[in-house]
């Protein structure tokens, strides 16, 4: 158990940070930080088929390199939301992209199948980052800037997984695979140095006890959900390991969930959770991440598939990363769009045009395209009602929850999206795999369509969610006169006064 002290709300500044204020600055570097999570998780999706051959290994045991990193950022992202809000959010961010350094460097330098599984365990620290640096936003930046960080960081996930895919494809043909790993080291410790100089710490701490059996616990329960979810298409949906999976999820779940109602600091409180504000908002983030993703996981596949199927356009794997720019450059594009947006309507209003967007953009992917410009088209919609979506989901969480909690609500939200994404992959694999063509290597035409259907439900059933969520409740004022006290070198707002409360209160809806 680790215990943190109490501290003021307004703490004297730390050596290394920066004497004043400089937020477009702390948005543009806690931004980048998104490009490199994405990055990372989109880095060795393209090489999977290559690496049984590059590591002399079967397919099932390469997956691993996916599956590991998943369940990795699962587990880590609640510890460091709940430690950023009890030590410091940017102190944590810092952790994290060492955690992410490290791994990185021995991903480069890995002889083999087992230091590479370590390397993105370490690697997963990334999921962490986004929640801690939007959380940071909130307590650093300005009322007036807080809508447009969250947004561009947010929506940099979209960007990088854009770029991602054709930088894989130009070290994948030119040069060795080990460079993917050389270069996220780099990023990831030039991201540390920037973050450590030029971004504030936050002087809001919740203090209290760190909550060690209950992140077991929910550690447990996210293994044996994410495990079951990633695998059920390569184990079998009925076999012995899924469903022991599954039946140990069902009972650790609410055996975690007693423990975290009665602890006096959990790791995650429930009873904010199961406001309706949150609880609605984190299941339309399992939906939008699965409606967001299907673009990401098939559009890639359509574009290279034989022209002979009838649907593919048969390019190379560079061609068909570049044909995915416009969707990360509109994201993040958009997201000062959506900021904007948020701030005239409210996040709620956002939300629901994003889905809205995600919803339609994924049912005209149903039609299967027949040109590679209509194809941008779609996949560029998409896009945007994803920066919509993704800009205004953690406004709407950091409203609903105390400023104390931020960290540890964002990193929830953030396994929700997870959550999506690997549903998401599951079903694409299950569906491309069931409807095949010739020989039976190649999806039918009707897989896609299926697959974009059900994708194109997700982000409709997710906007229907999202209007009848009722607006959070703003939470009561502290009882102190910390409005009096000087704030932090990067904060311009009082401390009574939460950034993400800035807009009318007309438009709270």
């Amino acid at each position: 158990m680790f215990r943190a002290r109490t501290r003021p709300t307004q703490d004297p500044a730390t050596p290394g940070q920066p004497p004043e204020a400089r937020p477009m600055v702390a948005i543009a570097v806690l931004a980048s930080c998104g490009v490199l999570v994405s990055l990372l998780q989109t880095m060795v999706v393209p090489l999977l088929p290559r690496f049984p051959e590059l590591l002399s290994v079967s397919p099932s045991t390469a997956s691993w390199l996916i599956t590991a990193n998943l369940v990795a950022g699962a587990v880590s992202a609640p510890v460091l939301g709940r430690l950023g809000d009890m030590f410091g959010k940017r102190r944590m961010l810092l952790v994290a992209l060492g955690l992410v350094g490290t791994g990185s460097l021995l991903g480069a330098l890995a002889p083999g199948i087992e230091l590479l599984l370590v390397a993105r365990v370490l690697q997963g620290a990334a999921f962490g980052v986004i929640a801690l640096g939007m959380s940071l936003m909130r307590d650093i930046l300005p009322a007036d800037r807080v809508g447009f960080g969250v947004g561009l960081m947010s929506s940099s996930l979209g960007f990088g997984g854009a770029i991602g895919l054709p930088i894989t494809g130009v070290v994948a043909q030119f040069a060795s695979w080990r460079w993917l790993f050389a270069g996220a080291a780099v990023l990831a410790v030039l991201q540390l140095v920037l973050v450590r100089r030029l971004v504030a710490e936050s002087g809001r701490r919740t203090g209290g006890r760190f909550d060690g059996l209950g992140a077991i616990g929910i550690g447990a329960v996210l293994l044996a959900v994410l495990l079951a979810v990633s695998k059920g298409n390569e184990w079998g949906w009925t076999s012995p390991q899924v469903l022991v999976l599954i039946i140990a999820a069902l009972v650790l779940a609410p055996a975690v969930g007693w423990y975290e109602l009665r602890s006096p600091a959990p790791l995650i409180d429930l009873r904010v959770s199961a406001r309706p504000a949150v609880l609605l908002t984190n299941t339309a983030t399992v939906l939008v991440g699965f409606s967001m993703f299907a673009g990401f996981v098939l559009t890639t596949q359509l574009l290279q598939a034989p022209v002979s199927t009838g649907y593919g356009f048969g390019q190379s794997l560079l061609v068909a990363g570049l044909v995915l720019l416009p969707m990360g450059g509109s994201m993040v594009l958009f997201s000062s769009a959506s900021a904007r947006l948020s701030r005239a309507r409210g996040p709620r209003t956002t939300l629901v045009l994003g889905t809205l967007l995600l919803g339609v953009g994924n049912l005209a992917f149903a039609t299967l395209p027949g040109t590679v410009w209509l194809l941008m088209l779609v996949s560029t919609l998409t896009a945007i009602g994803a920066a919509l979506a993704y800009s205004a989901i953690p406004l709407l969480i950091m409203r609903a929850v105390p400023e104390s909690e931020t960290a540890a609500a964002n990193s929830l939200n953030t396994l929700a999206r997870q959550l999506g994404t690997s549903a998401c992959t599951a079903f694409a694999t299950a569906v491309t795999t069931a409807f095949v063509i010739g020989d039976g290597i190649l999806p039918a035409g009707l897989a896609y369509t299926i697959a974009f259907a059900g994708a194109g439900a997700a982000g409709l059933l997710a906007m229907l969610l999202v209007a009848v969520t009722p607006a959070p409740a703003p939470e009561p004022a502290p009882a102190t006169t910390a409005s009096t006290t000087p704030t932090r070198a990067a904060s311009t707002a009082p401390t009574t006064t939460p950034a993400a409360t800035a807009e009318p209160a007309t438009c709270r809806r």
